[in-house]
């Protein structure tokens, strides 16, 4: 079954395409990722579909239900963590979510939910104490608090370190083995490529790539890479002799040898050695979402 459905949508803003025809389903009780450059209607497409934004053409149905006809019935049966989202400074924890829960015919006690966060402790604190990542687990909280079928998470982790991405990336995981339906946007390649079993590449507005990530890295057809650093002069051509590599690049002693051979590595290394070239930080990258990211929305920086 297909949690959401979305068909030929577009969302104009004068002149502007900011959604151009975007189809896809989402099935239920999987993690969906849509990743795209900045301006490319993710953002614009799950506010659609979350009934904030009122589509310029097409058919939206989330849990077989129309998000602007029937908004109020979906509401009760959807949770939403915004990009942007704040609330009074001198509001305490336990207040937020006692009224957030009168706002659902349906809630569930938020006590079980404040300890699966973390934020037990933070019962009583005004939410202007709160830390970044303890802010954005108190959004969850409350998209969580009417117990609801399909979660939207729109950047959730932007602006967080390392260690709070990674305690979020359990915490949507924590989230869809409880057989909830997760559509998420985000500008991290490594995140989508951990959580979701399907991703969407949206770029100008327009789907350009739609599958489980490791189905998309496969199709790039990319090369592995063996990088490392020379200490002293290194002849570039002995390395594009190797067998199986087919290109090099070198600069500032730094050497990347590409390949699609699974022996690269230690044919490189075989050569290294014969040439008696001195290295250091070997390492080995595969292709990865950021490969096919890149390769199909391009690497000019936009706004």
């Amino acid at each position: 079954m297909n949690a959401i459905v979305t068909e030929n949508l577009r969302k104009h803003y004068g002149d502007v395409r900011a959604v151009d025809g975007v189809s896809f389903e989402v099935r239920t009780g999987e993690i969906f990722g849509m990743v795209g450059p900045n301006g490319a209607g993710k953002t614009t497409t799950i506010e659609c579909l979350e009934g904030l934004r009122h589509p310029s053409e097409g058919r939206l149905a989330v849990l077989g239900l129309d998000p602007h006809g029937q908004g109020y019935e979906l509401r009760e049966r959807i949770g939403v963590q915004l990009q942007e989202s704040s609330l009074p400074d001198r509001l305490k924890v336990r207040e937020v979510l006692d009224l957030f829960a009168a706002f659902y015919r349906r809630s569930l006690d938020w006590r079980p939910i404040l300890g699966d966060l973390g934020l037990t402790d933070k019962m009583r604190a005004p939410f202007a104490k709160l830390s970044g990542g303890q802010k954005q687990r108190l959004f969850i909280a409350l998209a969580l608090i009417n117990d609801p079928e399909v979660v939207f998470l729109d950047e959730l982790t932007t602006g967080l370190d390392p260690q709070a991405r990674r305690a979020m990336w359990d915490l949507v995981k924590g989230i869809r083995d409880k057989g909830k339906t997760v559509f998420l946007t985000t500008h991290y390649m490594e995140e989508a490529e951990e959580l979701c079993d399907r991703v969407a590449i949206i770029d100008h507005g327009r789907i350009v790539a739609l599958d489980a990530p490791r189905n998309l890295i496969g199709s790039l057809g990319a090369e592995n890479r063996v990088v490392f650093f020379a200490d002293g002069d290194i002849n570039l051509a002995s390395l594009r002799a190797i067998p199986g590599a087919t290109r090099v690049e070198g600069s500032g002693g730094r050497v990347v040898v590409f390949g699609r051979d699974d022996d690269l590595v230690v044919r490189v290394v075989m050569a290294l050695a014969a040439a008696k070239v001195r290295f250091r930080d070997l390492r080995t990258e595969q292709p990865n979402l950021e490969d096919v990211f890149l390769a199909l929305t391009g690497k000019e920086m936009r706004d």
